[in-house]
């Protein structure tokens, strides 16, 4: 490995000076050699938006030998509303352990050999649980949820001149519904079952990962509560300098700082697993999705990119360990940091929040298309969208806009308009989005990308990749693992940690990556007239939701109303009520 690289991804020697850890019952370093073949094995836990993953690695092949993952139930009480049960977000993780572990065995592979456990999850969404119970004090907010929008307007009306970028210097981010903070200030705001157990100092607050690891290093019983930079990056509370919860964000937003996690490096050993059959394994690698993508394609290099298409997309732009502030709508985050004693990199990031699922909402919403794998043949009847746009902004727009108001909108539909224009403008909408992101980048760095590195789901696409290319202008690499590559990302951070040390910084491995390239067709002409169209198409979206609304306290007997009641059955009876109300009065 070059200096330059090995700087890059930080000494992590000394790492034991933060380690108080009880819970040390098995040698960290002779486990390297457990099981009955020697061949050591890391394993990985991906708790994302849609689904719960357990895998298991191979570091000599760096390759995954074995997963399953399971579908995590949303709920969505109110519009724009969006929650998940944080016991089916762990329980769903320990179905995947169990059916992982059990294949294992079956397949003469030693649990054993598993030496160490990596945690990458769905960033920003917001947990609150009882400390002494372990039981959560409400449903997880998750991380496109837009309940907070009212909340957003009262830390905003606290600011200079309400500058949503007031704040940047210090964390990183722009005062938006997406962040953990505004999701935490709304809980205890709104909940009283959480201001109480705040009151009594029983309150604990996490993103996926700290609940997940809480829970799986014995939970109320000595559970250790711990996140690591990446994640605490996406809260609004850390100090994106010092590494550490500011006291002048948590003032800002009236958080205590006694509910917050201890915040680690994103590799080295913070707790033990207290569940069979991995009971003593160690926890040596965190990191948010996203930031585990940008590792699991190897941009380890300041200048390197890449974007992930899942429900959202989500686009990261190493910088080093130069924190880069935007003035074009973009965030600055922590990448990783690879030991703690390691210095940081840095990453400016672009996020989009619908991607994947605006197809999933023309498949629910429209029945446009009866399954998701059908949208590359369908969007391939038709040659081009007919002209029309479609700008998915359900919950207004992040990156580079950070526009709350915006609603989404299709423009251009004639009577020639079929499905199949629909599903590929959709898919151009995601491309179209990513357009916006590069461009900011290019106006931040003054650097235009000579390439674009793409996984997820919807990478596997070819039409949507092709149209990627033809849309930016750049070439386009799809990952040979492109499915894999969060999991891959933190598993190479576990395998890298000071004590376990299974997984090799090669050379090769982290100059480059290999994997199928789309290269653009179109000329500047063409993707210029569609860019500057669907600039005109995002304007129109603007200033759809204007009016405020205030949330009421949450009761549990008016949640579970909420929850229980069909919206459609609510709305007809309320404007019942109201009709006969107005005949009343006119009697």
């Amino acid at each position: 490995m070059s200096p330059k690289e090995e700087e890059l991804l930080g000494d992590a020697s000394s790492a034991y000076h933060r380690h108080h850890l009880s819970k040390s019952s098995v040698p960290v370093l002779a486990m390297k050699t457990n099981g009955k073949d020697g061949k050591p094995l890391v394993a990985v836990i991906d708790a994302g938006t849609r689904t719960a993953r357990f895998a298991v690695f191979d570091p000599r092949t760096k390759s995954e030998i074995i997963s399953h993952e399971v579908k995590i139930s949303m709920i969505s009480p109110e519009e724009g509303w969006f929650e998940q049960d944080p016991r089916d977000i762990l329980g769903s993780v320990n179905q995947c352990i169990s059916v992982v572990t059990s294949a294992m065995s079956k397949k003469g592979i030693d649990v054993k050999d598993i030496v160490t456990l990596g945690v990458t999850n769905q960033r920003e969404t917001t947990i609150v649980w009882d400390k002494n119970t372990g039981e959560p004090l409400f449903n997880a907010l998750v991380w496109y949820d837009i309940r907070t929008d009212s909340t957003v307007d009262q830390i905003l009306a606290k600011l200079p001149d309400q500058n949503k970028d007031y704040l940047l210097p210090i964390c990183g981010l722009p005062v938006s519904t997406y962040f953990s903070a505004l999701k935490l200030r709304w809980l205890l705001d709104h909940v009283p079952a959480v201001r109480k157990a705040v009151q009594d100092q029983r309150c604990l607050f996490g993103t996926v990962d700290t609940w997940l690891i809480w829970n799986l290093t014995g939970g109320s019983e000595g559970g250790i509560h711990v996140t690591d930079v990446t994640n605490a990056s996406r809260t609004m509370l850390m100090n994106i300098d010092t590494l550490e919860w500011d006291p002048t964000l948590c003032k800002i937003f009236k958080i205590p700082k006694e509910i917050l996690p201890e915040i680690r490096s994103s590799s080295e050993i913070c707790g033990y697993l207290t569940v069979p059959p991995l009971k003593g394994v160690p926890i040596s690698g965190i990191l948010g999705n996203q930031q585990a993508a940008l590792v699991g394609q190897h941009c380890l290099k300041e200048g390197l990119s890449k974007n992930t298409y899942r429900s959202g997309c989500f686009l990261l732009y190493n910088t080093g360990h130069n924190r880069v502030f935007s003035t074009h709508g973009l965030v600055t985050t922590v990448a990783y940091q690879m030991g703690p004693t390691a210095r940081p990199v840095y990453a400016l990031e672009g996020s989009v929040a619908v991607a994947g699922n605006a197809i999933k909402w023309l498949r629910d919403k429209l029945n446009v298309l009866s399954d998701i794998s059908e949208t590359e043949s369908l969007a391939e009847e038709v040659m081009t969208t007919g002209d029309v746009y479609f700008v998915p902004a359900f919950n207004g727009l992040y990156a580079p806009y950070w526009r709350k108001d915006a609603r989404g909108i299709l423009c251009g539909i004639t009577q020639f308009t079929t499905k199949a224009h629909l599903i590929r403008a959709a898919l151009e909408a995601v491309c179209f989005q990513t357009r916006d992101i590069l461009e900011a980048m290019h106006a931040d760095c003054g650097v235009p990308l000579q390439k674009l590195r793409v996984d997820g789901m919807m990478s596997q696409n070819s039409l949507l990749m092709q149209l990627q290319a033809d849309l930016c202008g750049i070439p386009v690499v799809r990952a040979p693992n492109a499915l894999d590559v969060t999991s891959l990302g933190v598993a190479m951070a576990a395998g890298w940690a000071q004590g376990i040390e299974v997984w090799d910084k090669d050379d090769q491995a982290v100059a480059d990556t290999h994997g199928t390239t789309f290269e653009p067709v179109t000329d500047n002409e063409e993707r210029n007239i569609r860019y500057t169209k669907w600039k005109m198409a995002v304007e129109r979206s603007l200033g759809w939701a204007t009016h405020k609304r205030t949330s009421p306290p949450i009761t549990e007997e008016r949640y579970r109303l909420i929850g229980s009641v069909p919206g459609t059955v609510y709305a007809f009876t309320s404007f019942l009520l109201l009709i006969i109300a107005d005949k009343l009065e006119k009697r």
